[in-house]
């Protein structure tokens, strides 16, 4: 408990800063901070944005390989630097995820990104970088789905509410497809683990990079803030090593309340003794007065929100409700 009390006063970070709205349209950048792209790739994300309205423009070095990656770190921040200095380009986007984001986060240029704020859209290994601009830039940047992710209409309705339509407050239930889904697929099914009411910040993103950028000059800081965490292909022990490290660093013990999303293909599958997904996260969410769910629509799935990272929201566990409390552009 004193270690988490300390964490909990790390120094703020620069004061809010919202992107303009997307208009229909407008010029898109698109850039892959991670992962390598495939020629597949690239073409199924200009499909999905330009069938969302809007123009593409592709990163100078998107095509790049350096190992697993999508280009060195000095050729991945570049077309990120690039983007935001364009001042044609109203928003970029992230084509996917993968791994690598992490690296970028000490060579960007939070002064040129703060006088030129932009939408930035991604999620998994994206969540690095939403954590890095919020602490280092003030910006709020959203979790939602990369260029090549599925961009169904529940996505799709929901990207354009966040993005374009900006509003003092908006709820958002779950999309149908998931809860029909919870017949034959179990991690979909939605679960309460403390009913409630929480109001706070909205910070999280993937578990694992949320995780490997605790004790860093990037990642979240402890406070009253709304967690938001999907994963995908964690063992439950690693899924529990991880939450107890959120815990000790304080981001779990401070958080006003937790909303996870649909964690994918984290049960044991060796043979080896070891608890369920479930009762790892029961162990977790269930203790306290802090409201908690799991089952939300987001994460590693093709229905899924947008979730603006650094706006107030309100969470009700018994509605399966997320309702957000403020605009989240300008």
């Amino acid at each position: 408990m004193p270690f988490a009390a300390r964490s909990a006063v790390l120094p703020p970070g620069p004061p809010l800063l919202k992107p303009p709205r997307l208009k229909p349209g407008a010029l898109v950048g698109v850039v892959a901070p991670g992962g390598v792209l495939e020629e597949g790739h690239i073409e199924r994300c200009v499909r999905n944005l330009e069938d969302f309205g809007v123009r593409v423009k592709l990163g100078a070095n998107i095509r790049a390989a350096h190992g697993g990656y999508a280009g060195t770190v000095a050729q991945r921040a570049e077309d990120v630097h690039a983007m935001f200095r364009d001042r044609e380009v109203q928003a970029i986007w992230c084509a996917r995820g993968g791994s690598g984001c992490t690296a970028l986060l000490p060579h960007l240029d939070y002064g040129l990104i703060r006088r030129s704020p932009k939408i930035v859209v991604g999620f998994s290994d994206i969540t690095a970088l939403h954590l890095g601009l919020l602490r280092r830039a003030g910006l709020v940047s959203f979790h939602g789905p990369a260029g090549i992710s599925t961009f169904s209409d529940y996505s799709v309705a929901n990207l354009r509410a966040v993005l374009m339509e900006p509003e003092a407050s908006r709820t958002f239930e779950g999309a149908e497809e998931n809860f029909v889904r919870t017949l034959g697929e179990p991690q979909f099914e939605p679960r309460p683990y403390v009913h409630g009411v929480a109001t706070g910040r909205l910070v999280g993103g993937n578990l694992s990079i949320l995780t490997a950028l605790v004790g860093t000059p990037y990642g979240a800081a402890p406070g009253p803030n709304l967690l938001f965490l999907e994963e995908i292909g964690e063992a439950p022990y690693r899924i529990d090593r991880m939450l107890t490290q959120l815990a000790q660093s304080g981001l779990l013990t401070t958080a006003t309340g937790a909303m996870l999303g649909v964690f994918q293909r984290c049960e044991a599958t060796d043979g080896d003794p070891s608890l369920t997904l479930q009762e790892v996260l029961e162990s977790h969410f269930r203790q306290g007065n802090r409201p908690a769910g799991y089952g939300y629509s987001f994460g590693h799935i093709p229905h899924q929100l947008t979730l603006p990272v650094g706006v107030r929201a309100r969470l009700d566990t018994a509605a399966q409700t997320l309702t957000l409390l403020e605009p989240a552009v300008s």
